[in-house]
C-alpha cells in the first residue's frame, strides 16, 4: 500500500536542509530504484519553484511500504528528521484514485 509522509519544517530550516540534503535524497533514490516511489518533493515557502533564501515549509513523499509501521519507521530514520529539519511528520495511508 502507498503511504503519504507529510512533513512540516522548523522555522529557518534552509541551513539544516542543505547540510543533510544529500543523505535525504539518497534514501529517496532507493525508494525510486525499488519502484516504490510515487512522488516526492518540498513545499516552497514562496509561490515559486525556486524560493531562494525563503526556503521550504515542508516536504511530501508518497511511497509504497508493507505497513503503516514500516512507513513510520522509514520516516523516523530520515536524515531530515534526525537533523531537526522537520518539526512534525505525519504518516497516513494513501489511496490512488486518479489519474
Amino acid at each position: 500500500m502507498y503511504y503519504a509522509i507529510i512533513c512540516e519544517d522548523v522555522a529557518n530550516s534552509l541551513p539544516l536542509r542543505a547540510q543533510v540534503r544529500p543523505e535525504h535524497l539518497q534514501r529517496v533514490e532507493v525508494l525510486k530504484a525499488e519502484g516504490r516511489l510515487l512522488v516526492a518533493g518540498p513545499h516552497p515557502a514562496l509561490d515559486t519553484e525556486e524560493p531562494g533564501d525563503a526556503g521550504f515549509t515542508g516536504s511530501l513523499i508518497i511511497a509504497e511500504f508493507d505497513s503503516l509501521e514500516a512507513a513510520q519507521a522509514w520516516a523516523d530514520a530520515d536524515p531530515y528528521v534526525t537533523a531537526g529539519v522537520f518539526a512534525r511528520v505525519v504518516v497516513k495511508p494513501y489511496k490512488i484514485v486518479l489519474p
